[in-house]
């Protein structure tokens, strides 16, 4: 595949809905880790009904969780999120000499897993405990770190596509894988029984919000960057007179 990017876009309009957008889903992620650290009944009884269903079926389903642990261990892991991430930075600098765009999704990436990481250590939310565990995961569990890389990395990713400007089916499909992605990582989780399902919901949230926080800063950046480069307009000296 090929992407002809543009070599100088044009900067966007001074739209404030990225910005919005993030502020939104930081508030609702703040009333999810607000819940979750108060143990608000009705949300853990959610948790826990959900997490004893999926458990269940994990054990009488061998096969689809084998599948599964594949998928969250290898596919859809952290680290292998990270290392295509790495790839698409080294591709920015070496290929396009986009130095501010590769410090901006390698900044990114690194505030989300220091937000993930910090989370996790604040708020101490224990992991489901199994008497018959299909599988096993370390550290706290609010919020979940699968869920909330994968929402960073595709959803910049994505974004990146775009603004190289990708062939629309280009652009379906890794919709398509990244929407998969998303809601993959994050159902096997809930499904080998190492996150509660509101550990999942609050790694998309607070994952979106770093993504949409993110875009906000670099349209701003693209804007002044634009602004300041732009020539000095002409006089108008049409309706001078000659001396």
């Amino acid at each position: 595949m090929h992407i002809s990017p543009v070599a100088h876009p044009p900067p966007p309009t001074r739209s404030p809905v990225a910005g919005r957008a993030a502020l939104s889903l930081a508030l609702v992620s703040l009333l999810l880790l607000t819940l979750v650290a108060g143990e608000w009944g009705p949300l853990i009884a959610l948790d826990e009904g959900i997490a004893r269903t999926t458990h269940r079926w994990a054990v009488e389903d061998p096969g689809t969780t084998h599948f599964f642990r594949i998928l969250t261990d290898w596919v859809w892991d952290p680290l292998t999120l990270r290392i295509l991430c790495a790839v698409v930075i080294v591709w920015l600098v070496w290929r396009q000499s986009a130095w501010f765009t590769a410090w901006w999704l390698l900044v990114t990436v690194a505030i989300g897993t220091l937000v993930q990481q910090g989370l996790k250590a604040a708020v101490g939310r224990e992991r489901p405990v199994w008497p018959d565990p299909v599988d096993s995961a370390h550290y706290a569990a609010f919020p979940s770190g699968h869920a909330m890389t994968a929402t960073v990395i595709c959803g910049l990713l994505f974004w990146l596509l775009r603004q190289y400007g990708a062939p629309a089916g280009v652009l379906r499909t890794a919709a398509t894988v990244a929407v998969v992605s998303v809601i993959g990582v994050g159902l096997t989780r809930i499904w080998l029984g190492v996150h509660w399902f509101t550990d999942v919901v609050g790694g998309w949230l607070l994952g979106a919000m770093l993504v949409t926080a993110a875009i906000a800063v670099h349209n701003r950046r693209r804007s002044v960057a634009a602004e300041a480069v732009e020539p000095a307009a002409e006089p108008d000296r049409s309706s001078g007179s000659r001396p």
